[in-house]
Formats: C-alpha cells, structure tokens, sequence
C-alpha cells in the first residue's frame, strides 16, 4: 500500500529537488555519506554490544551501473534499517537518524556522523525518477524494500536480501536537451564526483572498472578485464602527522589538488584544537595564476566537514590580502545550510578565518626574518597584495601588514623592512625620505635625491603605482614621518641657507612673475638650494605628488587630478644669472627659456609636454642662435 509523505510532501520535496540543491552531482555526495554514516553507527555499536562482530576493515562503499537499465546502486554494509526506521528516516522529510544517534551518543567525542539533516536522500530524486532502498539491520533476518517515485508517496514491502546493510538503486531521469543524466553512468563521470567531494570518506568506495592489460606471456597483445578498484584516498593527507608526510607527499598534493605545474614556495600545516577546532593544509604558490589581479579571480580555501567536501572556495576563510594561499580546511565545528553547499552566518567560520590569517602572517614573518631569499621571491610575486591590504579599507589593516612590506633602499642597493629603514637612521635624520619613479634607475637620477643622498640619509625608492599610496595610508612608522623628496616641504637647508635663498627669491620676485605669465598649471617659481648639479626640477605642494597623478589619471576612470606643481631653478647654476641677464634685455625670450626650462623639468618626471612641437622649435632657434 502506497503512503504519503508524513511531511508536506508535495511542496517539500518540490523544493529539496529544485531549490535547496544546486548542483546535480551533489546526489552521489550525499547517498556516499549516508552510507558512511550507516558504517560509523554500527562500528561504533560494536565497540559497546558484544553480539555485534564487526571489524572496521570489513565494511566498504560499493557503487555499480547498469547501463541497460539506467540504474546507479550505492551499497553499504552498515547498520541497515528496518521497517520502522526506514517509514521513520525516509518517510518523513527533514527526519534525521544521523543526528539522533549523535544526540544520543555526544559522549563520545570521535563519532564522526556527516549527515544531520535528513534531507541528503532526496536530492537522488533530482537525478532519478525511482529509488529503491532495500535495507537489512545487522543480526536480522528479515530484510526490506522501500521504494518511491517522488511526490506521490512510498510503498515499504518484506523483501529478501543476504547481507546486512543497505542498497539504494536509483533509476535515472531520459535525457533532454539540457541535461544528460546518463552521463551518471560512466566510469569518468563516477570518478571525477568521487574525487571531488568524497575522496576522503573513511571507508573504500569500490566499483568495477575496465582496464586493459598485457595477456600474459605475451609483450604486444592485450585483453580487457573487469577488476574491483577503490576510488578514493581514504586518509586525508591533514590528518597524518606531519613528521610522517615528505616534502614529495605535500608537492604532489598540491599539484594535484589544485592543478598547478609547479611546486608550491611554501607548506603551512597546521592542527588547531579549542573554541572552534580544524586541520588545514595551506600553501604560498611559487608562481602567481595567471587571472590573479583580474576580476574573474576567486579567493578562498576549499572547506571540508569530516573529509566531505563542502565548499570549492570558501571566501570568508582568507582576508583580500592573502588571497594569494591556497589550500583546505577541515572542521565538524560548522553551521552549515541544508543542503551543505553553503555556510549559514556563523561565529566559528570568523573564529577559524583569524586563527588562518594570523597563522599566515606568522609563517611570513618567520620566512621574512629567517629566509630572506626565499621571502623576497614570494614579495616579488605577491607583494603588491600585502601593499593593497595596507591602504584598503581606509587602511584598517595597516597595522598588521607593515611589517611585512618590502621596500627598495638606495643606501643599501636591496629590498628592506621599514623596521630595518629606522634601525640604519642617522642621529639627526627625523623623517623617512621616499622618491617615486617609474624605474629604480630612473629614480636615482632625479635632482631631488642629491641633497638627501649629500646628507647620506637613505632614500626608500617607490617603483609600484601602489607603493605612494600606501606611504600616505600609513603616514609614519615608529613616530617617523614619510618624507617626499620632491615636497616642497622638504626642509633639509640650515638656517643660514634658507635665509639667503628667501632673501634672493624676494629680490627675483618680479622676474618670477613675469615667468609665470608663460606657464599654465605652475602654482610657483623659485630658486632652490637643494639642486647641485641640475639646472630645474618640479617639487608638489600638498598631498598629491606628480606620481599620484600618473596614476590616477591614467586609470580608465573620469577622474582627473592634478598636482600642484613648483618650478624651482638651481640658485647657485648658470642659468640663475642668464636669467636676470634675459629680464633686464629681452623679456620674451625669458619667457621663452622658461618653457624650455619647465619642459625640460616634467621631462626629468616622465610628465608629458603639452606642446612638444613649440618646445622643439624654441629650442632649435636658441641653438641656431
């Protein structure tokens, strides 16, 4: 006799199948663990009752097709159910036999029973349109057949079976053009499922495969054979003691598990037991994916719950700024959804993110003080991530990331810490001098860096268009400001100097003026002392430098910014006095100078030249001159 759901079955089941999952595969995942939690039970009776004689090494996942029939059984050796458990546990949608045995056994701390939900089961009807499940408890000679095709209920019937344990046959859906459930019937198919979400199922999944191998006696004929072969791993490789795993072992893992051609820069391995417990294998890839700084990358760690995969990529295990790891997390400490494809809000997924990040910024900073060979190459590959952490989010995380930032130092001609600038300051140096440019080269050249450098003050040079932006984020370090040799600001003349440079720039204010009058967007014109050798350079006034506007105005955006730029002229160069010569001779071809002069500044910043065919002219009728 046929009965109906105890549940609002047409409406429930409705939704198990075309809402909770999203993901057709995800039926093989389910019926596997179900069938694993079957096996724990009644291991776990057997460490307790007496008549029950099982050994762990008895029980096993068996998986065969029928082509012919389109069917897909899933065979276990576990507990079975009976009668009532089986009108109890699929009768009734969202009933649980899982989570009660694990109610009634929460003193035992290494039950591990997957399924808690009871929903599981059904997503076989996404793939199926009938499933049977004959089931047998251990010890009992009467077995049982329940079968179903849907939303209209279930027969359960006597049925006859040998063994102990439970079968469930599903017969699959016709294909249509949109899906192909008989892909479910190939070995490929099987396998890759396997692989992915139940590779690491405690018990052997075994199927029959088809190989082909040499006939015996014979170096060229072959013959197929049909063999047993057990499709997963079994032992998940976290939880092995890591003084038993070779640095081979965790190489090949990676490559496997995450498709990479080269073995990873570094290994963090790590058992983590308290408020919220989990394994995690995490690696730093020697090499960065080629979409790593595009939209369509995605961050995250693959996240397990007892070797059962639940999520590809879990995004809020890893902070932007180490987007870079890869890796997995295993933990029962979850709030997981119904359908186990996605975490509910839960306090313990932020709990285990914060034990990953500071367990990464640990391993980095252990490899940044003890291997600094090694850590300059992972800097070269994913510094520009750690440098993005500083200053996104209005530079929240400013504080944890700094010390890991790489910086180029002219005194030392290497990658230093900001720790290691402040350590090599000189007594009376109160700032820390930066220059930005497009090339270390090019930097070193710029006029701004003489006075510095006549100082023997270090200069910090900025290659990265992110690296000014992360100088402003953090405004100082160790109560020392960050100083640009290009600022106005810079103040590195005595008192004498600055003196005698104000008084000559009041006596040229006049000429200046009038220079001016030839220049669009310079918001003055001096004489500097901070020149030796070079005639001109360009220093800004304000926060935005003549980098900053490179970059922003070259970002495919509306917004436009510009520095506020200063013309300061050598006081001490030929040019000064060809200057006052020209004011009180001729004073359109001061103005003229004054171009060639101003040009010849933003060429030395790599600025474009409004109207470079005038500049060529001007300077080919001073030459000819």
């Amino acid at each position: 006799m046929k009965k109906k759901f105890k549940a609002e079955s047409k409406k429930l089941l409705d939704m198990m199948i075309n809402s909770i999952y999203t993901n057709k595969d995800i039926f093989l995942r389910e019926l596997i663990s179900n069938a694993s939690d079957a096996m724990d039970k009644l291991y776990y009776k057997s460490l307790t009752d007496k008549k029950i004689n099982v050994s762990r090494n008895e029980l096993s996942i068996r998986i065969d097709v029928d082509k012919e029939k389109k069917e897909i059984s899933i065979t276990d050796n576990g507990c079975g159910m009976d009668n009532e458990e089986l009108e109890n546990n699929l009768g009734t949608i969202a009933q649980s036999g899982s989570l009660s045995f694990k109610q009634e056994n929460s003193e035992q701390t290494d039950v591990n029973i997957i399924g808690q939900f009871g929903v599981g089961f059904y997503s076989a009807f996404m793939v199926s349109d009938k499933v049977e499940v004959l089931s047998k408890p251990y010890n009992s000679k009467q077995a049982y057949l329940w079968t179903s095709t849907g939303e209209d209920g279930y027969t359960i019937e006597p049925a006859d079976k040998e063994t102990y344990g439970t079968k469930i046959t599903l017969t699959l859906k016709e294909d249509t053009e949109d899906y192909k459930y008989s892909e479910y019937l190939e070995e490929y198919k099987i396998r890759s499922i396997i692989k992915k979400y139940s590779d690491y199922i405690t018990y052997p999944i075994i199927m029959k495969v088809n190989n082909r191998v040499l006939k015996e006696g014979s170096d060229s004929e072959y013959v197929d054979t049909v063999e047993d072969e057990t499709l997963n791993s079994q032992v998940p490789l976290w939880n092995k003691n890591k003084k038993d795993i070779t640095e081979e072992e965790y190489n090949n893992f990676y490559i496997d598990k995450f498709y990479d051609y080269e073995k990873p820069l570094k290994v963090i391995h790590t058992s983590v037991e308290g408020q919220c417990s989990y394994k995690s294998i995490l690696f730093i890839p020697s090499h960065a994916p080629y979409d790593f700084y595009t939209k369509e990358y995605e961050k995250g760690l693959q996240l397990y719950t007892n070797g059962v995969l639940i999520m590809e990529k879990c995004g809020d295990l890893l902070p932007d700024y180490f987007s870079f790891i890869r890796g997995i997390v295993d933990t029962e400490d979850l709030s997981l959804n119904i359908s186990r494809e996605m975490l509910q809000h839960d306090k313990n997924i932020k709990l285990i993110a914060k034990s990953i990040e500071n367990k990464i910024k640990n391993e980095l900073t252990n490899m940044l003080n003890n291997n600094r060979d090694e850590y300059k190459k992972f800097f070269k590959i994913f510094g520009m991530q750690i440098k993005f952490g500083v200053y996104n989010n209005y530079g929240m995380d400013k504080d944890k990331l700094k010390d890991l930032i790489l910086l180029y130092s002219a005194n030392k001609k290497d990658y230093i810490t900001l720790k290691e600038y402040i350590e090599n300051m000189k007594d009376d140096q109160n700032n820390i001098y930066y220059a930005s440019g497009e090339t270390i080269e090019k930097i070193d050249k710029l006029p701004q860096v003489e006075q510095v450098k006549q100082k023997e003050y270090d200069i910090f040079y900025l290659t990265d268009y992110v690296d000014e932006f992360v100088i402003q984020t953090l405004m100082e370090y160790e109560n020392k400001k960050f100083m640009n040799v290009s600022s106005n600001d810079l103040n590195l003349e005595t008192k004498e100097e600055k003196e005698q440079t104000e008084k000559k720039n009041t006596e040229y204010k006049d000429i200046f003026n009038l220079m001016k009058e030839a220049l669009d967007g310079v918001e003055e014109i001096k004489f500097t002392n901070r020149l030796k050798n070079h005639p001109v350079c360009l220093t800004t006034e304000g926060d935005i430098s003549i980098e900053m506007e490179k970059v922003i105005n070259a970002m495919p955006t509306n917004e436009k910014i510009k520095a506020k730029l200063i013309l300061e002229i050598n006081e001490n160069h030929e040019i000064a006095q060809k200057i006052k010569r020209l004011y009180d001779q001729d004073k359109e071809e001061l103005k003229k100078y004054t171009k060639i002069l101003y040009s010849q500044a933003r060429l030395i910043e790599g600025l474009p030249i409004d109207n470079p065919t005038e500049i060529s002219n001007l300077i080919c009728e001073i030459i000819s001159k």
